[in-house]
């Protein structure tokens, strides 16, 4: 009897909690919401169709503060309520949050460009959804619907407008993250989340700008391993391979190359991108299996690929291949498309074509197309927000 009645209690409290807390989103969604209205209908110092005052020209892959970011809650086991904007600002976190004690976190890049008659689109915006769901599923965590990803980065990059660069000039890069913020101290899945999407306008990811790459080949430092989190978008994937970047720098050279973390002889992937490499007619990149990131814009180039004829094969890219190669290049979000001119092997340059007809700059020309609305989207990739 003693048991029932104690599991009752805390059956009860567990509710109490949970309706405190849903009843504690609604209010502050009410508080912000009206916070919001106030502020778009009412703007300070700006107007919504008055550009940002940035140059453009000078524009790097760093972070700008906007004016508005999107955040939406739940609690474990429940599903997300409806979200709100409010404007940019620091978040609180216990010090006890999931993500903060055990990483529970991952997170999304896409970007929105400006058309040359003035649209706005997004890229492959139901891919990036559908990877944070499975992503959250490997972290334990809760993940907004398809709809309620989309509808929110549509949400934030409407109200961020103005800082979307002129056509040409950069992209504006779309961060949606979701943390587990609810405190917990033994290892296990935090009880709240937080889903939040902000922006800032991008330019060119690597310093070299659209100059060749020189890579690194990684042999101490691995960047995943056989069942780990390396093929979702995991927070915990990213401090790991700083060491190896900074080794990298400090000798000259752009990023780093890393191989498997069992055989150590096949290509995986680069710090932030996936990696191609082409012979004749034929491209090549690693299979995706639990180690390696299903980039977007991976996805997307292959299919172009083979749409412009080439054949494409993903599978286990030997490192004794590079030397044969033709061309290679990487592709992601933050990157798109960048050329590599040289990769580094146990201090053997290998250096690789970099003038001619190239495809790399052929399948990035129609990605680019695509993204800006220069070439008719057949495909159903691109959404336009109003």
């Amino acid at each position: 009897m003693a048991i029932q009645k104690s599991s009752s209690i805390r059956n009860l409290l567990q509710s109490l909690r949970a309706a405190s807390f849903s009843s504690m989103i609604a209010n502050d969604l009410r508080f912000t919401s009206q916070a919001y209205s106030s502020a778009t209908t009412q703007p300070s110092g700006y107007s919504e169709d008055e550009d940002a005052d940035v140059n453009w020209d000078k524009l790097g892959f760093g972070l700008t503060q906007t004016d508005y970011m999107y955040v939406m809650s739940c609690c474990k086991d429940q599903s997300f309520l409806k979200g709100r904007l409010c404007r940019y600002a620091n978040i609180e976190l216990s010090p006890s949050a999931g993500v903060l004690n055990y990483g529970q976190g991952i997170y999304e890049g896409m970007k929105a460009n400006r058309t040359q008659d003035g649209r706005i689109l997004l890229f492959r915006a139901d891919q990036n959804a559908g990877r944070m769901r499975h992503g959250a599923e490997r972290m334990c965590m809760p993940s907004p619907s398809i709809d309620q990803f989309i509808d929110a980065v549509k949400e934030t990059v409407s109200a961020n407008k103005r800082w979307i660069p002129p056509p040409g000039k950069g992209s504006l890069y779309v961060r949606p993250m979701l943390l587990g913020t609810g405190p917990i101290l033994g290892l296990a899945p935090a009880p709240e989340y937080t889903f939040l999407v902000y922006v800032s306008p991008v330019g060119y990811y690597f310093k070299e700008g659209t100059a060749p790459l020189n890579l690194y080949i990684e042999e101490e430092y691995v960047r995943a391993s056989p069942g780990g989190a390396g093929g979702v978008k995991s927070i915990t994937n990213y401090a790991p391979v700083m060491k190896a970047i900074a080794k990298a720098k400090d000798g000259g050279f752009s990023d780093v190359l890393y191989l498997d973390a069992i055989n150590k002889k096949y290509l995986e992937e680069v710090s932030s991108c996936n990696i191609f490499i082409v012979k004749g007619n034929v491209i090549s990149t690693p299979a995706t299996n639990g180690t390696i990131l299903e980039g977007v814009t991976r996805k997307s180039i292959i299919e172009i690929a083979k749409d412009h004829g080439y054949q494409v094969e993903e599978r286990p890219v030997a490192v004794d291949e590079l030397v044969d190669a033709d061309e290679v290049f990487c592709t992601g979000t933050a990157v798109g498309v960048a050329l590599v001119g040289s990769i580094t092997y146990r201090n053997k340059r290998i250096e690789f074509r970099l003038e001619g007809r190239l495809v790399c700059q052929q399948l990035y020309s129609t990605l680019v197309g695509l993204q800006t609305g220069r070439i008719e989207d057949k495909k159903g990739w691109t959404l336009e927000i109003n």
